[in-house]
């Protein structure tokens, strides 16, 4: 508000009338629309290193401890899920259903064992240098955290862990609405050389509503871009 003036008063003059509002300048050049700065995004709210933690990173730089960690289990449609992952994953199930999708889990928590014989049963089928290109090796899989999930569409088995999920409606749907339900498409195209995994459009990582909105809103594809963590191949 202007400052005000003060002025004398005689004995004859009248009592000055309160001050009233100052005047709105509605001119163009006056007119000012203000908005609340952003808030910087805090990238340390949670651990990138507990195996508990929903922004835990997990791949072939970075492995998980204790090796035969294993989280607070909730079921989902008969699939064991970490807790927190739960409620956000009964979610979007029940929303893909209300779509006419039928999304279904086709793998969710898989412990250091589980894996230790699906990865060894992909050595002994294509080998070793294959197997890591499409598989985790035991203790390095984000399965075992129990954030990870791989959904499946029965309308269309045919693309069942192939790279034309993506095209099918419910993965259409996923790359652009997971993140309402938090969670993230963790391998998408073009991302191999950071993650280490070729794309695999089926795979969901809960990581919060938080972090998945801040990922879409800087267009980041990777958690470890985000974070600066080193990712691509195992280091032997």
């Amino acid at each position: 508000m202007a400052a005000l003036i003060g002025t004398a008063c005689s004995a004859q003059d009248p009592p000055a009338a309160a001050p009233g509002p100052d005047p709105v300048d509605t001119t163009a050049a006056a007119v000012r629309t203000t908005s609340a700065p952003r808030h910087e995004f805090d990238r340390t709210a949670h651990s990138t290193t507990d195996p508990a933690s929903m922004w835990v990173i997990v791949n072939k730089s970075h492995p998980i401890h204790p090796l035969d960690y294993e989280p607070a289990i909730t079921l989902v449609r008969g699939y064991q899920v970490a807790t927190p992952a739960a409620g956000p994953l009964t979610a979007l199930l029940a929303a893909s259903d209300r779509q006419g999708l039928g999304l279904k889990i086709a793998s969710a928590f898989r412990s250091f064992g589980y894996q230790e014989g699906v990865y060894g049963d992909l050595v002994a089928a294509d080998g070793r240098e294959e197997a890591d290109r499409v598989s985790a090796r035991p203790g390095y899989s984000e399965h075992q955290t129990g954030l990870a999930v791989d959904l499946v569409t029965p309308a269309s088995p045919a693309c069942d862990f192939e790279a034309c999920f993506a095209s099918t409606p419910g993965g259409r749907w996923l790359a652009h609405d997971a993140w309402r339900f938090g969670f993230v498409l963790r391998y998408g195209p073009g991302t191999a050389a950071v993650t280490g995994y070729s794309p695999e459009p089926w795979h969901l990582r809960y990581v919060g509503r938080a972090l998945a909105a801040e990922l879409r809103r800087t267009h980041t594809t990777t958690l470890e871009e985000f974070f600066g963590v080193a990712g691509g191949d195992y280091r032997s």
